[in-house]
């Protein structure tokens, strides 16, 4: 039996981030991989394929230029299933090389084949060549997720197909009906639709991402049904069928049919805990896989701990890596600050958003005295350089003190945009900041000023 100081199970985000803090701390670490290849759902499934796929779909489809050269504008005329997967598994392959470069380069070994736990602090792994045991002291559990299922949903992974199984499509649909209007959902609602498919969005919630400011997913539905997407909103599907020419229908409980080439089902993904033995360990998971830990990450087995999207929302890549880093440090005693409210959140849709800090709707729940800001792309050189005149950026302050309580943005380039909202929030800035500050010219930062001037042109109104 081998030991180590540290094993991390799964080689994602979270898992990658607690295997080099670890190394980086002086302990032997080992970092136990099912799949053949590292980097979990996110490299391989999740997060890397699909932002790979939208830049194809933006670079073939010429999205980004029609509102200069005209709608008839394409780079490529055609665009087939096998266009975008070859510059996602290109892109893949390089993740892949650089995050095992990464951990090699700590020290770090990787143990590919299936863990489950003997007890607190062993681990069973079975793999193609049999099975082996180790030990740590200190285990973090980094599995992530995987698609949910449901029993009126039967994927077979040709016409109706979860999130992992959208390059395993043989042809791009003409009209793809899509099942849950949450992040996954919306993403690939929004990447079809530029595509020209006819999309149908069903989701059970009166709202889509409920979770964001309400006036940027206003703006996102415009653009949705911009182009042609149908939402059905307040719905929610009985049962899914074939028909005979290979199409699918829809059943809702409102008793719509509802019919199309494919249907894609993105409801929800659940804790990849199913054969981890966990009980052995003394552990549980919710009916969702999620385990439950406390402020370091710890589960109520003081030496194990559970980082990334295993245990539950915001379940962002960039959120699991600052996870993952800080419980491995929380165990072996570093002490690392970390403030979850002023994560920033990144949504790739067409046009993308990205928001960080309080909505207006939570400001208005807890009687804060708040103003806003906009501006909108179109009043910026840049946006008409761009050619993107439909995003906005939203600056929300506090009425009195004038600190930034939020920054929402829609438009492209939104992700990128917000860190610099991001950096003045943190460190306790007030609007004034980018009245004061000159940004290059032209540039989209340049929002930030003309946001910041309409929100104190509204103070001194009042």
């Amino acid at each position: 039996m081998r030991t180590f100081d540290l094993i991390v199970i799964g080689s994602g985000p979270a898992g990658q981030r607690a295997a080099i803090q670890g190394a980086k701390c002086g302990r032997r670490v080992a970092v136990i991989e099912q799949r053949e290849v590292i980097g979990g759902a996110c490299i391989n499934t999740g997060t890397i394929p699909s932002k790979t796929m939208r830049e194809a779909v933006l670079h073939l489809s010429g999205f980004q230029f029609q509102g200069i050269y005209g709608i008839n504008y394409h780079v490529k005329e055609r665009i087939a299933m096998a266009d975008l997967g070859f510059r996602v598994n290109q892109v893949i392959r390089t993740e892949a090389d650089v995050t095992q470069a990464q951990l090699t380069r700590n020290g770090v070994e990787v143990i590919n084949g299936r863990a489950g736990f003997l007890d607190q602090t062993h681990i069973r792994v079975e793999n193609s060549r049999g099975q082996s045991d180790f030990e740590a002291p200190v285990i973090i559990i980094a599995t992530g997720t995987k698609p949910s299922i449901s029993p009126t949903v039967p994927v077979n992974g040709r016409n109706i197909i979860n999130s992992d199984q959208i390059l395993q499509m043989p042809e791009i649909p003409k009209t793809l009906i899509v099942v849950g209007g949450g992040v996954i959902g919306v993403e690939y609602t929004c990447m079809f639709a530029i595509l020209g498919v006819r999309v149908i969005l069903v989701e059970k919630r009166p709202r889509l991402l409920e979770f964001a400011d309400n006036e940027i997913v206003e703006a996102l539905s415009y653009h949705l049904r911009d182009h042609r997407v149908t939402m059905r909103l307040n719905e929610e599907v009985a049962g899914v069928e074939e028909t005979p020419d290979g199409g699918v229908v829809a059943n809702l409980k409102s008793n719509k049919r509802i019919s199309g080439d494919a249907l894609l089902y993105a409801v929800g993904r659940q804790g990849n805990v199913d054969e981890m033995n966990l009980p052995a360990a003394g552990l549980e998971a919710d009916s969702r896989g999620r385990i439950a830990v406390d402020a370091e990450y710890r589960t109520k087995v003081s030496t194990i701990f559970a980082a990334g999207d295993v245990i539950g929302f915001p379940s962002l890549a960039s959120v699991s890596m600052e996870q993952g880093r800080i419980a491995a440090a929380n165990a072996f005693g570093l002490k690392i600050q970390s403030n979850p409210e002023k994560y920033p959140y990144g949504i790739y849709t067409i046009p993308e958003i990205s928001f960080i800090g309080k909505t207006e709707e939570q400001l208005t729940d807890a009687d804060v005295p708040y103003e806003v800001g906009l501006a909108y792309y179109r009043d910026t050189a840049r946006g008409q350089i761009r050619g993107d005149t439909t995003g906005r950026l939203k600056i929300v302050f506090h009425r009195e003190t004038r600190e930034i309580l939020g920054v929402h943005i829609i438009g492209e380039g939104a992700s990128e945009l917000l860190h610099i909202g991001q950096a003045v929030m943190i460190l306790k800035g007030t609007v004034d900041y980018f009245v004061e500050t000159v940004f290059n010219y032209p540039t989209l930062a340049e929002c930030y000023k003309i946001a910041a001037f309409n929100g104190i042109n509204k103070l001194t109104r009042l």
